[in-house]
């Protein structure tokens, strides 16, 4: 989801938001745009001795702001999870984070991941009413966009990918693949 350009609240001003669940009692995602100054290492230092790969931790909303996600694209370490879309997956315990990050600290470069800390969070039907006003636009996930090298450039990109196809998607999605 991509915050309409009239969304002003500070919590989500031009922030793109991945929809990890939804169902009948709400909703829960993660700003995937908001890079903290909070390096991976030092947010996870009490629980790992992590090398400092310079690997920074995401505001994943305002919700929960202690807790930790972890989003990746190896089913390797999460077999047993349905991906969010294909070839993302959301890390669900320490070990997870823990395998994951060192993994890539020892070169392995096709595993991608980024940690959040907080979600975003909705009611039931709140967030359908959110976007019914037009607070915010839909739009197909890709791991390329979540992983994408500048994150402060993924919201201005979908922007232009939107009004390039002259298409807005007014209802949420039923399908993930449709954040």
């Amino acid at each position: 989801m991509i915050a309409a350009k009239h969304l002003r609240d500070s919590n989500f001003y031009r922030t793109v938001v991945l929809m990890v669940e939804h169902n009948k009692d709400g909703a829960m995602g993660l700003i995937v745009n908001r890079p903290s100054q909070v390096t991976v290492s030092r947010a996870l230092k009490g629980h790992f001795e992590l090398p400092d790969t310079g690997d920074v931790v995401f505001t994943g909303g305002p919700v929960e702001k202690a807790a930790l996600f972890i989003l990746h694209n190896s089913e390797d370490f999460d077999g047993n999870e349905s991906p969010v879309v294909p070839g993302l997956y959301v890390g669900n315990s320490a070990s997870v984070f823990e395998d994951i990050v060192l993994s890539v600290s020892e070169g392995h470069d096709e595993l991608k991941f980024r940690i959040f800390a907080g979600c975003a969070g909705w009611g039931s039907d709140q967030l359908e009413g959110e976007i019914s006003r037009g607070d915010w636009l839909t739009f197909p996930a890709t791991t390329d966009m979540i992983f994408h090298e500048d994150p402060y450039a993924i919201w201005e990109l979908l922007c232009q990918a939107i009004s390039q196809q002259g298409d807005f998607l007014p209802s949420i999605p039923s399908d993930p693949e449709l954040n």
